[in-house]
């Protein structure tokens, strides 16, 4: 029956977790003792209690036998499947070592191996990026101090290289990273770096990177080398910002003095080719105008030659009148004595019969006489002034 069925006497409680007396605490060594003993009674061995053996030579103790090698074996089969089958996620790669030495790389998904300690497996995360960062102080090829500070993003893209070949992969990574760093900054002038260069000093220094990694193999590729910061030092930090704001201030003035000639060339493009348009312009009317007196005169000489005496007092008549309608004289015969009322209409008008007028200025007065002898004068005058 059960230690604590309802109805028991106290006499027959024979609970092992309590003492002689229910309402007293457990004796310890007492409660192991009984332990023990069902435990050798388990496993077939004597009660030292009793004096004398609980189980005969026979059956019973192959029984016994029997149920501890099963267990042994259920516990064996249990730790050699714990130990031989691997998941290896999709980021991460399983380096497989038999007795200490490499042999094979584990692809993502379910994997057997060998129980340990056989074989082993060290997974390795491929699909993270890592990175390092660094600073120092270098000394550039014009003999300048400066402060650099980079970072470098790399991944591992071979496992077994990166836990073997090198003891410490990310160590070596910084001393290379710096290594490089120093051979390309020692072969550029300061100005360059700190003003135009720090793309191409980044772009060179991960090349010379990869070059020196490639030596070691330690199963690691560069996927980026930032200049995070390319300064001067503190000490001589104010004289370089001096030097910088002058830089820009040139820079500036040449802005301007571009934009400046951008402006003043084109307009003095586009007075100089109305320079030359004028100039041909003016040539081609001097060349017309001189073809054309050249062609009148040829016109006349040919006239002069059919009737000399007629075209020289046309040459004459129209001379005079070119010389008189030009000035703003009045010619006066005062022969006769009388008085003569002048009126100065070219200055009544407002200066139109002055020089340069488009109105003509009024004919002579003639006397009388004058007027007789002109209406008498010589027929082939006035055939040449109607012929004019």
């Amino acid at each position: 029956m059960p230690w604590n069925e309802p109805g028991r006497s106290n006499g027959d409680d024979k609970d092992p977790w309590k003492g002689g007396n229910g309402d007293q605490p457990p004796d310890l060594d007492e409660v192991f003792s009984n332990v023990q003993r069902r435990l050798k009674k388990i496993m077939g061995g004597q009660d030292k209690g009793g004096g004398q053996k609980r189980q005969s030579a026979g059956g019973g103790g192959g029984a016994s036998s029997i149920g501890i090698v099963f267990v042994v074996g259920l516990l064996a089969a249990g730790w050699v499947l714990w130990n031989s089958i691997h998941v290896i996620d999709e980021s991460e790669r399983g380096v497989v070592l038999r007795f200490g030495e490499y042999t094979r790389t584990l692809s993502p998904g379910l994997n057997f191996t060998l129980p340990r300690p056989i074989e082993e497996v060290t997974t390795v995360n491929v699909s993270a990026v890592r990175s390092i960062e660094g600073a120092s102080r270098m000394l550039t090829g014009d003999e300048n101090l400066i402060d650099l500070a980079f970072a470098i993003q790399y991944r591992i893209n071979e496992p077994e290289k990166f836990l073997f070949n090198v003891a410490i992969p990310e160590e070596s990574l910084a001393q290379a990273a710096d290594s490089a760093i120093r051979e390309v900054v020692g072969t550029n002038t300061m100005d360059y770096i700190l003003e135009i260069g720090r793309g191409q000093i980044a772009l060179d220094t991960q090349a010379l990177l990869e070059e020196i990694l490639a030596s070691y193999e330690p199963g690691i590729e560069i996927t980026s080398f930032n200049l995070q910061e390319v300064r001067p030092p503190s000490q001589v930090r104010s004289a370089f910002d001096d030097v910088v704001r002058a830089r820009e201030d040139q820079i500036r003035f040449a802005n301007e003095a571009q934009a400046y000639a951008n402006q003043v060339v084109p307009e003095a493009r586009g007075q100089a080719a109305r320079i030359l348009e004028e100039a041909e312009g003016y040539r081609e009317t001097v060349i017309a105008k001189a073809t054309g007196e050249a062609a009148r005169f040829n016109s006349i000489y040919t006239e002069y030659a059919l009737a000399p005496e007629v075209t020289r007092e046309r040459l004459y008549l129209e001379t005079l009148e070119k010389v008189y309608g030009r000035s703003a004289k009045v010619l006066m015969d005062m022969s006769d004595q009388n008085n003569v009322l002048y009126l100065p209409l070219d200055r009544m008008l407002g200066g139109q019969g002055t020089v340069g007028s488009s109105t003509m200025p009024p004919p002579p007065l003639m006397s009388p006489s004058e007027r007789s002898a002109n209406s008498s004068s010589d027929p082939r005058a006035r055939t040449g002034r109607e012929g004019r």
